[in-house]
């Protein structure tokens, strides 16, 4: 009886952990290039469940679009129309701040998101697949917010 009290306090640690790593936060490592010159191949970064997505957050995505955990970033929220002509991005007709991109940005003719839809591209438009291939995400196959970088240590921190 008293190894089992002893055990007790391991077991609530063990638990909380578990809770914390499905429903909070868990670690997901970048596989690609796609998110250069932000993110590179190899990195290990947190990602947070709970997260309330805004424009240019860097976001993971299920399976479901390229049979693999997918890493990009927000670009169009839900209700907005977006726009890609002559390599510059359109929210609603006005020209957005597109500081991330790496490569040109192949044109996508204008599309209104449905509520719940986000537009989202890599960083590295050259070779990303993204919205323009596989068109608009739904809110629900979002695993999260990418917010840390753990590895390279030369990284270490928050994400911009």
């Amino acid at each position: 009886m008293k190894i089992i009290k002893g055990l007790i306090p391991y077991i609530a640690i063990i638990i909380f952990i578990i809770i914390i790593r499905m429903y909070i936060i868990t670690p997901v490592r970048v596989d690609g290039t796609s998110m250069n010159q932000t993110l590179a191949d190899g990195d290990i970064l947190l990602l947070y469940k709970m997260a309330q997505y805004d424009r240019y957050d860097i976001v993971v995505l299920d399976e479901e679009y390229d049979d693999e955990i997918i890493i990009k970033r927000i670009i169009g929220l839900p209700g907005e129309t977006v726009e890609i002509k002559d390599n510059k991005i359109y929210i609603d007709e006005v020209e957005i701040n597109d500081d991330y991109a790496y490569g040109e940005t192949s044109d996508y003719e204008k599309i209104t998101l449905d509520d719940g839809e986000y537009f989202i591209l890599g960083d590295n438009r050259l070779i990303s697949k993204d919205s323009r291939y596989f068109g608009p995400v739904k809110k629900d196959d979002l695993m999260g917010e990418a917010v840390f970088r753990l590895w390279p240590f030369s990284s270490f921190g928050l994400i911009d």
